[in-house]
């Protein structure tokens, strides 16, 4: 990892540069004026269900490289955390910016004592920080993926009576 690289909180002013990485991280498909992940960064900033102190972005000499969001979801009842989207910068993947912003979510998901990170991904690589599919611990996937996708990582505060079926924030279900 670059010894220059700064994580830090996302900021007001970063929605611009952020909603411009996640269009070319991902692509935007033929047909369309933006990718699903810009479309679903502004649903779920308009319905107010960022949690900010789990959002962080990634910079390099001023320029936001990377970008990770993190939303109110549910657990049975209670409050979760869903992570997602995150994106690097195509020419500064494969350099662990996305490791970095992923464990700064981790740490501060720890600090704020949140039981659960949830998210859909490849299992390959969210493996590696000790994610494992949900329904290892009682997760009900809220869509049809398969069950290697939708992976949890427990944290401290997390007790096993706190399983049940997971629901991301609203901005998802638009999708």
């Amino acid at each position: 990892m670059r010894d220059d690289l700064v994580i830090r909180r996302e900021h007001p002013d970063d929605g611009a540069p952020t909603l411009q990485l996640h269009d070319v991280a991902f692509g935007v498909p033929e047909g369309r004026r933006e990718s699903l992940e810009r479309e679903l960064v502004r649903g779920l900033r308009a319905d107010g269900s960022v949690i900010e102190e789990l959002t962080f972005v990634a910079e390099l000499e001023g320029e936001v490289v990377g970008h990770v969001v993190c939303s109110r979801a549910t657990l049975g009842e209670a409050p979760s955390v869903g992570l997602g989207p995150i994106a690097v910068l195509p020419g500064h993947q494969q350099q662990g910016i996305g490791a970095a912003l992923l464990m700064s979510v981790v740490a501060s998901a720890e600090r704020l004592a949140e039981p659960v990170i949830v998210l859909l991904g490849d299992p390959a690589y969210y493996g590696f920080f000790g994610f494992v599919p949900a329904s290892r611990h009682g997760i009900a996937s809220p869509g049809p993926w398969d069950d290697q996708y939708f992976q949890a990582l427990t944290l401290r505060a997390w007790r096993p009576e706190l399983a049940g079926p997971f629901r991301y924030a609203t901005a998802f279900e638009r999708l």
